[in-house]
């Protein structure tokens, strides 16, 4: 068993293990490979101007240890991906590993609206190469990709040696990705010409690269007939292309133990249901069970001592009763008292969020939802939906409160930050105080918050403009504090400022915490925003073009509630497919 995971840069410890074991394999796969041309893959990702390629990294990892890779070079001006290397570790070959990284690129091509994707085969022609055994090592990787319709190229001087003696020069093999859009002879030039200049510019010489592209005169291009498979794959398209577009959600399945029936208890169960009815209407959703994740995962973002607490205190009230924090002991924290549920005020930092008999079982579930998502993230999807209760934003390292005992998004932020830099965008009425308390020092994780300002609203003492960081995460915290009451065309002028910081950043992967609380009615918050601004919203921020992990916080209206998440993921669908990639147009 194996999961294909991307790797987006190099600058954290995971992300360097990960491509240090792939550039491993290169070593042992590519013998003619230089370390310099290895050791260019860590450049590749960090720099794709200088290389003129965005380059996409997938591993294949089991248990810790990177069995195959696939390396992917996008070139957006033109709409088209070149397949650089795919390569299996040794003793690899025969365990599903190349088709399941190439099922894994086209996925990725699709996502990127590109015309398909170009690669490079030896050939099998005994008149290009004479050596039997590596002509029927040829004939075989070429075998594989007619599985999926890729076939050379045919009628260029594409495979023509650039030494006369030169035995094995490559075909160009072009995939179309199953989409029957016939390559034209301009854009093949146009194409041939990048690959050649962008990726060879050192050894082909100009009077070569311009022989080549002219020797390209059919119109469309004309596709060697598959010789070894009788029905390529051209379903692929239909099976692939609608996972990466679908969001995933993941519904906190335990989240109704968690109901707290004093009045005006307002996070009641109701939140989930009704929003789950309103995305049940459009065909936009894949729904995944959750799976379970190490306890280990929340301690790297919430102190052990307040995790024990919740777990502790949870076991220790009676069913049906809720215990709220009363005394809080600024000044003596050393003596806590003997039973657990009345330390409460050792940890929360407010008097209306309790300790229930299940408040440990229904946040612990909903971290487990969170990171299901996260890794949905990971395995490809553009987009994925945590819908939980309780929510989690105002859980801090040592405190809970504000209805949140364990902050999932920032639980899941860490989780993906392994991979590379993570943004972290609160849109919930109220500050993200817990989010900001646990990055704060961190550049990896960038914090950006959008919210009522502190003077009026929850939590009162943080969520300042002049709150932007400390020593390393300096300037990795942005909070846009707004007036108490506002619309929809005043709140998209903070969200633009917001995303443009976000942009600047150029993380790999972006977290959401949604609070639909920002709604006209909600109960907990003063601003006026309606279904079209959700709609507006979402799309501004799938436009960003990252994949979006969606984490519920707040929103208390069960009028509208679904209605609103309902238009916000229509949006954001729809903002993901603007982007160089992600699909096509909502209906």
């Amino acid at each position: 068993m194996f999961i294909i995971r991307r790797v987006f840069d190099d600058t954290t410890e995971t992300s360097r293990r990960l491509l240090a074991q792939a550039q491993d394999i290169l070593r042992k796969q590519f013998h003619l490979l230089s370390e310099a041309e290895i050791g260019k893959l860590a450049e590749q990702l960090r720099d794709p101007l200088k290389h003129r390629f965005r380059a996409i990294l997938f591993v294949a990892e089991r248990r810790e240890q990177v069995v195959g890779f696939a390396l992917l070079l996008h070139a957006p001006d033109l709409r088209f991906c070149y397949l650089d290397f795919i390569a299996t570790g040794t003793g690899e070959m025969g365990q599903g590993l190349g088709g399941a990284l190439y099922e894994r690129v086209r996925e990725e091509a699709l996502r990127l609206k590109a015309r398909g994707i170009f690669l490079e085969c030896l050939p099998d022609d005994p008149a290009l190469s004479p050596d039997p055994v590596i002509r029927s090592a040829n004939a075989a990787r070429l075998k594989f990709y007619e599985r999926y319709g890729a076939t050379p190229i045919i009628n260029t001087r594409y495979e023509t040696p650039l030494k006369a003696d030169d035995t094995d020069p490559p075909y160009l093999v072009f995939d179309g990705l199953g989409q029957d859009e016939p390559l034209t002879r301009r854009n093949a030039r146009r194409i041939v010409r990048a690959i050649l200049e962008r990726k060879y510019g050192d050894y082909c010489p100009p009077a070569y690269i311009k022989d080549v592209v002219a020797s390209i005169r059919d119109n469309p291009v004309r596709l060697r007939e598959p010789r070894y498979v009788r029905t390529p794959k051209r379903q692929a398209k239909q099976r692939s292309a609608p996972r990466q577009r679908r969001i995933a959600v993941v519904i906190n399945d335990r989240h109704q133990i968690h109901h707290i029936r004093e009045s005006g208890y307002v996070e009641a169960p109701a939140r989930v249901r009704v929003i789950r009815r309103e995305l049940a209407k459009v065909d936009l959703f894949d729904d995944l069970p959750p799976r379970r994740y190490s306890e280990d995962w929340i301690t790297a973002v919430h102190d052990p001592g307040l995790v024990d607490f919740i777990k502790r205190a949870s076991a220790a009230v009676k069913p049906g009763q809720s215990v709220y924090p009363y005394v809080f002991p600024l000044r003596n924290k050393a003596r806590p008292p003997r039973e657990y549920p009345l330390r409460a005020g050792y940890y929360c930092m407010d008097t209306f969020t309790p300790i229930n008999e299940n408040a440990y079982r229904a946040a612990r579930r909903a971290v487990d939802c969170t990171l299901t998502a996260a890794d949905a993230v990971l395995d490809g999807r553009a987009a994925a939906y945590a819908l939980v209760r309780p929510p989690g934003h105002h859980a801090e390292r040592e405190a809970f409160g504000g209805f949140c005992y364990f902050n999932s998004a920032a639980i899941a932020a860490n989780y993906l930050s392994r991979y590379g830099k993570v943004a972290l965008l609160d849109v919930d009425y109220h500050h993200g105080n817990g989010s900001q308390d646990i990055f704060y020092k961190r550049s990896d994780v960038l914090t950006v918050s959008i919210h009522g300002h502190p003077r009026d609203t929850y939590p009162y003492f943080s969520g300042f403009e002049d709150e932007t960081g400390h020593g390393e995460g300096t300037g990795f915290n942005l909070n846009i504090p707004l007036p108490e009451k506002i619309a929809g065309e005043r709140y998209r002028q903070s969200l633009a400022q917001a995303l443009a910081r976000i942009s600047r950043f150029k993380p790999g992967m972006l977290v959401v915490s949604l609070g639909l609380d920002t709604a006209r009615n909600d109960p907990t918050g003063s601003w006026s925003l309606g279904a079209k601004d959700f709609d507006q919203n979402g799309a501004m921020i799938g436009a960003l073009g990252l994949p979006t992990l969606v984490v519920q916080e707040g929103g208390y209206n069960t009028r509208t509630l679904g209605l609103n998440a309902r238009h916000f993921f229509v949006g954001l669908w729809r903002g993901l497919a603007t982007e160089p990639g992600a699909g096509e147009a909502a209906s």
